[in-house]
């Protein structure tokens, strides 16, 4: 059945404006005044923002970390992106050192088989660069649709790949077509710290952030922008915790470098403080980058006006607190990294930021939809409401208040990253290629329904159901 949403103030990355929007098989067909369609659904917008669905970058669902395997799946992960407002997520595919690419994107294939809930994609870790792998990029990037390739600069003897693997990626990513992201930590300097702390008896979770000092962020964001800078290729840094990697970042930008930068917002609402909790709670504030000190978050804030970050992913990565993150009860290293963001990512980035005059409505829409639709290879089919886009559309409510808390949340972790933080603003309805998901703040959505997208290369544009290369 054809839909026409009413009465609602459209919200785009450029524009703000009151028009009707006519949905047709899954698809915007058309937008203007006064649409009157004969037995089309009516679905009345009146005093709510009408925005495009968001989309999340930057996602762990199903994920093995640590001895243990992240709490949130394709199923409850995706169903609670889109109680918070997102309609895509771009997950990542883990490989280990001697495996081939493929089997590693076969394994997260079925890891979302008829689980997901929204629209997903993938993004592929490069541990190693050998010629087999180097062999198997041209396939992932040109049949699987994967065009984007993430190397680790930490997490050592797990997941981190060494400079000579970084550099070769990213001269692949140049002749590819695909944006290289990097997960910006000098992984050996903080091998040593934390080995040094647990040596001296220091095991509590507040060490976690004492061993990845924002020095060892901002030295290997440097230097992977150095490297993006020599290769002539293009960079995206992930979770950008502090000022002084954002720094690099700009300073990188201002030099030509084509790199961009990621934030995500619980760097911009949360401290280093809550990692210094009592009775191990603090254990829930562990991931990686760590939280940073307070005056931080104002930095990153600027910087996300500027235009100097661009984008806010979540980072969603959720382990229980009881059962997994105790599992480093007595060595913090032991701590599974990772918190349950997904569900909140647009609210907190509403309520702080445009709420509080930090940044704009159309800011807004930038930061959370357009601007990874366009990096990713997802824009003009996601990322705005336009003629001929996908009716991946947010209905979403300026004025509730609400306070964030575990016992209202819809992931499957046991323990809100936010709780007790008040916020304004909240999605109402949801729909996803025109149908909806989540309606009058009701689950409406079936596991399955979300379909794998592939995406076009860096810098074109996905039309629907044609890359545009």
């Amino acid at each position: 059945m054809n839909k026409v949403i009413k009465n609602g103030v459209i919200v785009t990355a450029t524009d703000t404006f009151q028009a009707d929007i006519l949905i047709e098989n899954e698809t915007i067909v058309q937008i203007g005044e006064d649409i009157n369609i004969p037995g089309a659904e009516v679905i009345d917008a009146k005093g709510n923002y009408v925005f495009p669905g968001g989309i999340d970058p930057h996602t762990h669902l199903d994920m093995p970390f640590g001895g243990t395997v992240t709490k949130d799946d394709f199923e409850t992960g995706t169903r609670a992106a889109a109680f918070g407002g997102t309609t895509t997520i771009i997950d990542f595919c883990l490989t280990k050192k001697g495996e081939t690419l493929k089997s590693a994107v076969d394994t997260w294939h079925e890891k979302s088989k008829n689980k997901a809930v929204i629209d997903y994609g993938f993004h592929l870790q490069i541990v190693e660069s050998s010629d087999k792998i180097l062999e198997e990029l041209p396939k992932m990037v040109e049949e699987e649709g994967i065009t984007s390739l993430k190397v680790f600069m930490a997490y050592k003897n797990q997941f981190q790949a060494d400079d000579e693997t970084l550099y070769k990626t990213l001269i692949a990513g140049k002749e590819l077509g695909a944006l290289v992201m990097v997960h910006a930590e000098n992984g050996d300097v903080i091998d040593y710290l934390v080995k040094k702390a647990l040596k001296e008896g220091n095991t509590d979770p507040i060490y976690h952030a004492l061993t990845r000092p924002p020095e060892a962020e901002a030295e290997a964001t440097g230097r992977a922008a150095t490297l993006t800078g020599l290769s002539g290729s293009q960079l995206y840094v992930v979770h950008v915790s502090c000022a002084d990697a954002a720094k690099k970042i700009a300073e990188a930008r201002n030099q030509g470098i084509d790199i961009w930068g990621e934030t995500c917002p619980q760097y911009l609402v949360l401290d280093q403080s809550y990692l210094e909790k009592e009775n191990f709670e603090g254990a829930k504030y562990v991931w990686s980058p760590p939280l940073r000190e307070k005056w931080n978050q104002e930095f990153l804030w600027n910087a996300l006006k500027s235009g100097q970050l661009q984008t806010l992913g979540s980072d969603q990565c959720s382990f229980d607190f009881a059962g997994q993150k105790d599992l480093g009860k007595e060595d913090f290293s032991k701590i599974p990294n990772g918190g349950p963001i997904i569900e909140d990512r647009v609210s907190i980035l509403f309520s702080e930021g445009v709420k509080k005059g930090r940044i704009s409505l159309n800011q807004f829409v930038d930061i959370t939809s357009t601007k990874a639709a366009k990096l990713f290879g997802l824009y003009p089919k996601k990322g705005t409401i336009a003629v001929g886009a996908d009716a991946d559309i947010v209905i979403f409510d300026p004025n509730i208040e609400r306070t964030i808390s575990a016992e209202t949340h819809h992931m499957a972790v046991d323990y809100n990253a936010f709780e007790g933080i008040k916020v304004t603003g909240e999605p109402v309805s949801v729909l996803s290629r025109g149908n909806f998901v989540i309606r009058d703040k009701e689950y409406t959505g079936k596991a399955g329904d979300g379909q794998f997208i592939k995406r076009a290369k860096y810098g074109t544009s996905l039309q629907k159901d044609k890359t545009m290369i």
